[in-house]
């Protein structure tokens, strides 16, 4: 059977302080109805994505979009229909939303949005309104004092949200040790840690998520955490990404988007490989390998969550 295939534009309408993000019910006689969703609509048939979500927030919300970029693109399978959910993140518009065709519209913290049911296909915008557009990839460091006062400079001056730490160069026990030292340094800023290892380290450090490496990312079978975790993984190619995927992943990076000083043997993956892999990701994908944030918008318009750095954040 050919399934019916449904493009849908949506927006992720954030507020002013970043804070809290504007839902829509859908009515009870559609389908899924009663569950919470981001605004937006069906595209026209002469429209672009940009162009439907500017009408259809005119219709619905009563606003005019100033500015938007994108954010996600989601491709769901039901079991009667393929739907493309082109969502964009809204930075700022004209007039105060309410719903013009009677549905019920509220403005949700970020928090708390995983309380809220919505259709399955939502999920990984959940995700993705959640995350920053920068992911901070620790340096090697052997001075306590040099890494957490590098780590302070990027949380206060950067104004960096998502960290992973990522010490190879440290035993376990050293490694702890530094992962209970950023944690405090990240809970006071209000970033969040990711640990690069094994998940039992969570067992020993209360942090916010673990990163996998790509070699043990492909060794599971199941997702390694609970719900209230995040996981990420690195990826490199289209079977990394669908592994992470199928194990629940909430993000990932993939890399490297250009030949870089540390791995000058590797082929980069460009601008337009990297577009093709994460159009079918299912989840954020951070644009890894020789990235600085001036290529954030340039990541973000082919498709990424952002960009992930070394370099560029750990001065």
């Amino acid at each position: 059977m050919v399934k019916r295939r449904v493009h849908v534009a949506a927006a992720a309408i954030i507020s002013a302080d970043g804070r809290e993000v504007l839902l829509a019910r859908r009515p009870s006689n559609v389908d899924h109805g009663g569950l919470w969703e981001f605004p937006g609509g069906k595209l026209a048939p002469y429209e672009t994505g940009l162009e439907a979500l500017k009408r259809e927030l005119h219709e619905e919300l009563g606003v005019e979009i100033r500015r938007a970029q994108p954010l996600i693109r989601i491709h769901h399978e039901y079991t009667d229909k393929h739907i493309l959910l082109d969502v964009w993140q809204v930075h700022d518009f004209a007039g105060e939303p309410f719903g013009r065709e009677g549905q019920a519209v509220r403005w949700v913290p970020m928090n708390e949005l995983f309380n809220y049911p919505f259709p399955a296909a939502n999920v990984p915008i959940l995700r993705a309104v959640m995350l920053p557009t920068e992911y901070l990839i620790s340096g090697e460091e052997e001075d306590e004092a040099v890494f957490l006062t590098r780590l302070e400079r990027a949380l206060v001056e950067d104004n960096v949200r998502l960290v992973q730490l990522r010490a190879k160069d440290l035993d376990r026990e050293a490694y702890l040790a530094r992962a209970e030292q950023a944690l405090a340094v990240c809970r006071r800023h209000g970033a969040r840690l990711m640990l690069n290892g094994e998940p039992e380290l969570l067992d020993e450090v209360d942090a916010d998520g673990i990163h996998l490496t790509s070699a043990r990312l492909m060794s599971l079978d199941r997702r390694p955490l609970p719900e209230g975790k995040w996981l990420s993984a690195s990826t490199h190619d289209r079977e990394q990404l669908d592994q992470a995927h199928r194990v629940g992943c909430d993000f990932a990076t993939l890399s490297p988007l250009r030949t870089t000083p540390s791995h000058p043997e590797v082929a980069p993956i460009g601008w337009h490989d990297f577009q093709q892999l994460v159009e079918h990701a299912g989840m954020p994908v951070f644009a890894l390998g020789g990235m600085t944030r001036f290529d954030a918008n340039h990541a973000r318009a082919v498709g990424a969550q952002g960009i992930a750095s070394i370099r560029d954040f750990w001065k």
